[in-house]
């Protein structure tokens, strides 16, 4: 009869469990090789084949894109537009804090401005965008490249300008130097810039309250000039309905001074008597005074 060893039975466990093991490795790592055998490029994305062994890039479009596990990696760029927004209001922009642009200006003063950037890439610059930033992610190169651009762009072209210009009278121009700026940049690293937008600009507190005392003034100076130019309006009208009036009154009195003279030159004794006498009722009066104005007794005798 044969003795077996007493740890026999230990060592056919310990194989028949590492046979298992081995067995498992072999099935995730075959279930790894066929799920790293593709990748879906989302729709609005673009793809870049990044090939390990040979170091070569090709750009692929949206679906199901093969490649070979361990020896290609495929990364996706947005090609639909996509807006990195900077605001102040909390939860409103990409960032959950307030993230505002400080914004110097020509005066060395600071004021807090809200900004939005939309872009995309094309699938032509998608394999410059994954060489320029060693194949990161989009949302880690907002975080970078796209942020920090924005950021010294705005502020270089604030700082040329004055508080008043930015906020009100140079606002559009001060927009669209910053989209030039940024189209030049962005390009560079394979992006396109579609628009930029400024929103809504916060002044510091003690700016403010100088700013709302200036704009008083000026409210007030603008109803200064409104009641200086209501009066002088008024005065020009009085004064050409006083010279109207003088005009009326001349007009009246060379008509009647010519009436006047018209009759003067037109009454004779003759027809002063017959008027007189057309008036007379035939009766004499009884007391009077001197002679009977419209009676030529001479006259009357020889007749």
């Amino acid at each position: 009869m044969v003795n077996l060893p007493e740890d026999f039975g230990a060592s056919k466990g310990l194989a028949w469990l590492g046979s298992r093991i081995a067995t498992l490795a072999i099935a995730i790592l075959a279930l790894t090789a066929v799920l790293s055998s593709y990748t879906i490029v989302a729709p609005g994305y673009t793809g870049v084949v990044f090939n390990i062994a040979t170091g070569t890039l090709r750009t692929v479009g949206q679906g199901l894109v093969v490649r070979i596990p361990w020896i290609t990696r495929v990364q996706s760029y947005p090609t639909a537009l996509r807006t990195y927004t900077m605001v102040q209001r909390i939860g409103e922009g990409s960032s959950q804090s307030d993230d505002s642009i400080d914004l110097p200006t020509m005066e060395g003063q600071h004021i807090r401005q809200d900004i939005s950037v939309t872009y995309n890439t094309s699938q032509d610059k998608a394999d410059k965008v994954f060489a320029s930033f060693r194949g990161a992610d989009v949302s880690e190169i907002e975080e970078t490249f796209i942020r920090r651009t924005i950021i010294t762009v705005a502020q270089n072209m604030a700082g040329q300008m004055s508080l008043s210009e930015i906020i009100s009278t140079r606002r559009s121009e001060l927009q669209e130097s910053i989209t030039k700026e940024l189209i030049v940049e962005l390009n560079k690293m394979g992006f396109n810039l579609d628009k930029v937008n400024l929103g809504a600009s916060h002044l510091p507190p003690a700016i403010e309250a100088q700013m709302q005392q200036k704009m008083a003034a000026q409210q007030m100076a603008l109803q200064a000039e409104y009641e200086l130019q209501k009066q002088t309006t008024l005065a020009k009208a009085a004064v050409a309905q006083a010279q109207g009036e003088a005009q009326s009154t001349l007009v009246k009195a060379e008509a009647q001074a010519k009436a006047n003279h018209l009759l003067e030159v037109s009454i004779t004794p003759t027809l002063v008597q017959y008027k007189s006498v057309e008036k007379w009722n035939g009766v004499l009066p009884e007391v009077t005074g001197g002679n009977t104005p419209f009676i030529d007794l001479r006259k009357s005798g020889k007749e």
